[in-house]
């Protein structure tokens, strides 16, 4: 199948010339009409996902064809870090006329094609959503839309338009060399499963690679599944610690379930940071209320939400909205879970 090859909205033309029928029986699929063949439904209905086509419904009289809302698509709102992100977003569009509505896909590729499709059917200014992994249907659909397009939170690869965010490895790495100036020699990873959440791949990879300059490597890891929780991070923390009890330092792939394995140390009277190190990732405000701070990396939250908006909304770069590369870098906050020297 050849796809158009000009940067626009696709048409029901372009889906008919593509599977080889009529424009009015695309039409009649598209609106789940009965009067066509299994047949030639499946074959328009491939065409249409293979394009990235989306039904335009907004009105036809609407001489835009475009409404003032801007889709903002993320992983979760359960887990703290995208709230501040959705906090950038708002505030930077505050006095542009355009409208953020947020979707959610639970770190589903299914979710987030399905959320994608419906928000764009309604023919948005602009899309952002978070990370540079999606499924080929999503692809389609967003090189195809015509809009701008922000991808966030992750800078590690290939952008479909514009992208603003961190690297990740590089924050993997940066506290692999945390780690190793401290001295610390028996380390283990607690993060999530890795297929779902490509940014704390991204970050144990660089883990990986900044401890190997150092002689070092990952003596134990401890995955879990579902979302981040104190809790979690209290079960992960003493299934791991029963398992290696020689590990001197653990690094968890956020905030959350770090703060649930320091607070689960404290109780068992580990001697934090003197014997076992601790660090998580993002950077979240409640670690300032925890008996020790927890060693984190700032992930730029909030900015990365403002000029993703930014971009959307033309205010940014001399006015440019398409094409732009915004890397941020992360901070290190060392706290008070990991050695001085």
């Amino acid at each position: 199948m050849t796809k158009p090859d000009i940067r626009r909205p696709l048409t029901l033309r372009d889906v008919s010339e593509a599977c080889g029928v009529s424009e009015m029986t695309v039409s009649r699929v598209l609106r789940n009409r009965d009067d066509v063949s299994p047949p030639t439904r499946e074959k328009v209905l491939a065409a249409a996902r293979e394009l990235g086509y989306v039904p335009n419904k907004i009105a036809g009289g609407l001489a835009s064809q475009r409404v003032n809302l801007v889709a903002v698509i993320v992983p979760s709102l359960s887990n703290m870090v995208f709230p501040e992100v959705l906090g950038g977003i708002s505030a930077a569009l505050e006095d542009t006329g355009l409208q953020p509505v947020f979707g959610v896909t639970n770190y589903s590729a299914e979710r987030e094609e399905s959320v994608l499709y419906e928000m764009l059917s309604w023919r948005p200014s602009g899309v952002i959503l978070a990370g540079l992994e999606h499924s080929p249907a999503s692809h389609a659909m967003l090189e195809s839309a015509g809009i701008p397009v922000v991808e966030i939170m992750d800078v590690d690869g290939t952008a479909i338009d514009s992208v603003v965010g961190i690297s990740h490895r590089a924050a993997g790495r940066q506290m692999a060399e945390a780690i190793a100036a401290a001295g610390y020699r028996r380390i283990g990873f607690l993060g999530t499963k890795m297929p779902d959440d490509h940014r704390a791949r991204k970050r144990m990879e660089g883990l990986t690679e900044g401890l190997a300059e150092h002689g070092l490597e990952l003596a134990e890891t401890e995955f879990y599944s579902g979302g981040s929780a104190l809790a979690k991070g209290r079960e992960m923390t003493e299934a791991i610690l029963k398992r290696a009890p020689d590990l001197d330092f653990l690094y968890y792939s956020n905030d959350m379930i770090g703060a649930g394995g320091l607070i689960w140390c404290l109780e068992q009277g580990l001697d934090v940071p003197g014997k076992l190190g601790l660090a998580g990732f993002n950077g979240l405000e409640f670690l300032d209320g925890l008996p020790k701070r927890l060693a984190t990396i700032d992930a730029c939250r909030r900015e990365i939400g403002e000029r993703a908006a930014q971009i959307i909304a033309g205010k940014g770069m001399d006015g440019v909205i398409g094409g732009l590369r915004v890397e941020l870098t992360p901070t290190l906050q060392p706290g008070d879970t990991i050695r001085q020297r």
